[in-house]
């Protein structure tokens, strides 16, 4: 079975939302911040298992720029200078499907780090 592929993609930069409707008719909402977090980029996955940066302080990141690559990926383009990340289909839709449990995983590895989320800029 190939991955599906998007029909639509839309930035809403007002509440920094990525939403992404695949052909299979799933739809996803990606916060900026989820997407940074879990960007596929060496720089936040590391170059091997063990070696991902846990990403602190991006509550209110925003995506600049969605660059398609060829017709299988974007590379966005964040606020706070970060655009090495290719994003493929397949990875967004891992990201989408696993977002709960993904999320989690991020906020519990936070709290353990002893980081917190800010609530408002600034």
């Amino acid at each position: 079975m190939s991955t599906p592929k998007p029909t639509e993609i839309n930035l809403h930069q007002m509440s920094r939302i990525l939403e992404i409707t695949f052909d299979d008719s799933e739809k996803f909402n990606y916060s900026c911040e989820y997407l940074r977090c879990f960007s596929p980029s060496a720089e936040v996955q590391g170059h091997g298992p063990g070696e991902e940066v846990l990403q602190v302080g991006k509550e209110f990141v925003n995506i600049d720029k969605i660059e398609p690559i060829g017709n299988y990926a974007v590379c966005l383009h964040f606020n706070d200078g970060h655009n090495t990340g290719i994003y493929s289909w397949e990875t967004l839709y891992k990201l989408g499907k696993n977002m709960d449990e993904n999320w989690s995983n991020y906020l519990k590895r936070l709290e353990e780090a002893g980081h917190k989320r800010a609530e408002k800029p600034g």
